[in-house]
């Protein structure tokens, strides 16, 4: 297995990260590591950690160590549940390839984009989409509309637990099976907090048996620090608990 660590586009990453006074987590660099050598999977970590990023930046990595292998039009695709998370995703992922130096275009498409923006995504796609299981189907109901996904590297399904067992979930699921026939070599990840039935919600998300999967679990805790605060005016005190 081929270490993403010793690949020019880590070091790009981890230095960028080193500038912002962070450090990868260690479920953050399996998930990079797995991407970098073709396998599929799933991330579990709870809210807060750096989900997003573990899938994002994996894309990012082997788009830095191999640019030959991405072509005009979406390379991510991201299926969000919901449309208010879809747009600080896409401000996010925004700000971190500016940032890199990437010259990516990252956008949303859903109910509230407007049919201008449409038109021009039509025209040509961004290279990472953020949408909807719904809208992602209307996609699929368009003329030619293979040709919107035919250079697709990655599908991520962020809050895979929201969507599992629900009727937007086999959208979902009918969506992958649509897009392998357009991109028959993407890699698929799911995105989810800690649920209890892990190897139904994998098996359920990526069924098929000629895709290498990888189920990457998040070890990393977080520490609950209580600060005392007084206010006078109420005579009386509380703690206050915050995130450390």
């Amino acid at each position: 297995m081929k270490n993403v660590q010793d690949s020019q586009g880590y070091h790009i990453i981890a230095d960028w990260m080193h500038q912002k006074g962070q450090k990868p987590f260690e479920f953050q660099l399996q998930t990079w590591n797995q991407f970098h050598n073709g396998a599929s999977g799933m991330v579990v970590a709870p809210t807060g950690f750096g989900k997003t990023f573990s899938v994002f930046l994996a894309v990012v990595i082997d788009y830095l160590n191999q640019p030959e292998a991405y072509q005009k039009g979406i390379k991510l695709l991201w299926i969000s549940p919901l449309r208010s998370l879809a747009k600080d995703l896409a401000k996010a992922m925004t700000l971190a390839v500016e940032e890199i130096g990437l010259d990516w275009e990252v956008e949303v498409r859903n109910g509230d984009t407007p049919q201008k923006d449409r038109r021009r995504q039509e025209r040509l796609m961004p290279d990472v989409l953020l949408t909807t299981p719904e809208t992602l189907h209307i996609l699929f109901s368009q003329k030619n509309n293979s040709r919107f996904f035919k250079n697709l590297n990655c599908v991520a399904v962020d809050e895979w637990h929201e969507l599992l067992g629900s009727k937007r979930g086999v959208l979902t699921e009918l969506a992958i099976s649509r897009l392998l026939s357009s991109s028959p070599k993407m890699q698929i990840f799911g995105i989810t907090a800690t649920i209890g039935n892990l190897d139904e919600a994998q098996n359920v998300l990526i069924p098929y048996k000629n895709i290498k999967t990888k189920r990457i679990v998040a070890k990393e805790k977080k520490t609950l620090r209580l600060l005392q605060c007084c206010q006078t005016r109420l005579k009386y005190c509380h703690g206050l608990a915050i995130w450390a």
